[in-house]
């Protein structure tokens, strides 16, 4: 009879290593995935806010402009992508600092 009591108290135990193994398994997944992420959205966020005319942009269609006018009521970016030729995209499809995206030489 008692080793039926021990038998149950040991199966109850590896209920709480489970969840302690989940609880670790979350906690490392969300320093390295979703920590990061929310990171980098903050960034482009913070870039957003501060665009100013004349910034070289890369928009989230690949489009490589300068910003020639900000509509902050529609929330839209005119940019220049050639000469003469503007565009008016959203304001949150701008994602990055062109002169930053170039690679050195």
């Amino acid at each position: 009879m008692t080793s039926m009591f021990l038998a149950a108290q040991a199966q109850q135990g590896g209920g709480y290593s489970m969840l302690i193994m989940m609880v670790a398994i979350f906690a490392i997944m969300w320093f390295f995935m979703i920590r990061p992420q929310q990171k980098k959205q903050k960034e482009i966020r913070n870039f957003q806010n501060s665009l100013q005319e004349g910034t070289q942009i890369v928009t989230g269609g690949g489009l490589h402009g300068t910003v020639k006018k900000i509509n902050l009521e529609n929330n839209t970016v005119d940019i220049e992508i050639a000469r003469g030729v503007v565009v008016t995209c959203d304001k949150n499809y701008v994602f990055a600092d062109a002169a930053a995206a170039q690679p050195t030489k």
